[in-house]
């Protein structure tokens, strides 16, 4: 009820937005794309605002999703009987006004004199002379991971440490320690790189980006830096440690002075060659303006109970994330991130299955819950919360199908499958994907870690079997090429909105994977299992 209200009176100020924007559902032959796209229009048109966790435009959108489930035929699965499931959150923002970051080096040597106090001047040059400063723009250059034990400030020496393993550090304690941010497979983490400049007493650790990861390449402008947490529950990592990351763009000059080749430095980096070590003439000094505050967010939850006398017992959870990044920094002059594909589209397409299943009239043996999760992107957030707090008995949960990480931006002959090897689902799709023409792959990729970035991953940390799917593609192609510029200039971008390209006919083949996907595992005799050999398989 109070969800309703709210956005009964917010739909008084925002209800012309998306009749501005072009409709392109005219583009599209059949029907059900078409009716699968009108919904993601409606979840991603700018008076959503980008569905920002916990704000106005999520809240929206998560009345339409509720709307649409009960339209469905769906029954109320959140708290006390209703559509939602509240996540109690808590925010820290590290404020654009007010945070500045400045790199504070000695004066310039004044010039050697001639004449009776030479000796006493070239004792002190630069004497007398304000030392050197500049600034790294904030979100542009430099960024901070946002954390309630933040200082206000900061001042340190800068160093660089290569790739900072504890054995390259030496003695860093209150200084500030720089760092090639590899993420190759192999090579030091970044959790390990922290926790070690932490343990030797560094005022924070700089991450500056390698420019050679290629797969998945580092882009600025930040959107924000912020950090959402469950309300009560402490950030993560060491207190009091700034964790900041630089544009491998800066890098040059963060180490101008030393003599060094800042673009050799990040290239040998990239290439996993050995680094040296150095001190940088410079001091790093940085503000921080933090704020809080504690919000609230819902997962929407709709049951479709199974009709086998004993399989409705097992629930099969099909999942996709609701929420979007909201309002940021503008890229190309756009501040507002839609989220199109990331991920409205998918939760479009829980929709849409559950029309087509109470267009059927014969409802899956198995039970289905449908689950649009808030807070995906600050962290799984939503998935955490319900694997932690189930609405549907933790035992009887037997799958979960999640939909994210989807770009149907070239046809779709190639699937990358998550887990595909550690449960009968994979199994199941195969079995459906071979009819299709569509090869199932796993993940080739490992060094992105897409497995746990997504809404399956809490599911398996409980037990349950979970995949997720990202198109794929032969290495060289135009598919490859189209797959590149997407994560390049799309994601977490304003630019992934409604305008962008899209294959539409790919689309229409994955929703009649899915759609065959989902019927084949709430129809089995058998429930998803954990194959004997999977780390996964709970002990």
């Amino acid at each position: 009820m109070r969800l309703a209200i709210l956005c009964a009176a917010l739909s008084l100020v925002a209800t012309t937005a998306l009749a501005a924007q072009k409709s392109r559902v005219g583009e599209i032959k059949d029907e059900e794309t078409r009716a699968w796209w009108a919904l993601t229009e409606q979840l991603s048109g700018d008076d959503m605002e980008g569905r920002d966790t916990g704000s106005a435009g999520y809240l929206r959108a998560a009345e339409i999703v509720a709307r649409r489930f009960e339209a469905a035929g769906l029954k109320p699965a959140g708290d006390n009987g209703t559509w939602l499931q509240t996540v109690p959150l808590h925010e820290v923002r590290v404020e654009k006004a007010g945070t500045r970051f400045t790199i504070e080096r000695e004066p310039e040597p004044e010039p050697v004199k001639r004449g009776l106090f030479a000796s006493a001047l070239s004792l002190a040059p630069g004497m007398g002379r304000p030392k050197r400063t500049e600034t790294l723009e904030f979100l542009h250059e430099i960024s901070v991971r946002a954390n309630d034990t933040l200082p206000a400030e900061i001042d340190g020496q800068l160093v660089f440490r290569g790739y900072c393993e504890k054995a390259a550090l030496g003695d860093v304690k209150g200084k500030v320690v720089v760092c090639f941010d590899t993420r190759r497979a192999g090579m030091v983490t970044g959790a390990e790189r922290v926790q070690a400049v932490a343990d030797g007493g560094g005022a924070g650790i700089i991450q500056v980006d390698d420019p050679l990861f290629s797969i998945e390449p580092a882009r600025w402008p930040d959107a924000y830096a912020r950090t959402i947490t469950f309300r009560g529950q402490p950030i993560s990592g060491p207190k009091a440690f700034p964790i900041m990351r630089l544009s491998d763009t800066a890098f040059a000059r963060l180490i101008a002075g030393t003599g060094r080749d800042g673009r050799r430095i990040l290239d040998d980096g990239g290439h996993q060659k050995g680094l040296e070590t150095f001190d940088i003439p410079a001091r790093l000094r940085a503000h921080f303006a933090i704020s809080q505050r504690d919000l609230e967010s819902p997962n929407v939850l709709g049951l479709l109970p199974g009709s086998d006398p004993t399989l409705k017992a097992e629930v099969v959870a099909l999942s996709a994330h609701l929420d979007g990044y909201g309002f940021g920094e503008p890229v190309r002059g756009d501040a507002l991130y839609n989220g199109a594909l990331d991920d409205a589209a998918y939760v479009a397409l829980l929709v849409r299955e559950a029309d087509r299943l109470k267009a059927s009239e014969k409802p899956p043996r198995r039970s289905i819950l449908f689950c649009a999760f808030t807070g995906e992107e600050k962290g799984l957030l939503g998935a955490v919360w319900f694997t932690r707090h189930p609405t549907a008995p933790k035992a009887s949960l037997v799958a979960d199908i999640n939909l994210d990480q989807l770009r149907p931006l070239f046809p779709l002959k190639v699937l990358t499958m998550h887990a595909v090897n550690d449960s009968t689902l994979g199994d199941d799709v195969k079995a459906v994907a071979a009819p299709m023409g569509i090869e199932i792959r796993p993940d080739r990729e490992p060094e992105r870690n897409l497995l746990r970035r997504a809404d399956h991953w809490p599911f398996m940390q409980i037990g349950v079997p979970a995949t997720g799917f990202v198109f794929g593609y032969e290495p060289g192609t135009d598919a490859e090429r189209r797959y590149r510029e997407w994560y390049q200039v799309r994601y977490h971008r304003p630019q992934d909105d409604l305008g962008q390209p899209i294959d539409f006919a790919a689309a229409k083949t994955f929703d009649e994977f899915f759609y065959a996907l989902v019927d084949r595992v709430a129809n089995a005799d058998t429930r998803p299992s954990w194959k004997p050999d999977s780390p996964y398989r709970p002990k």
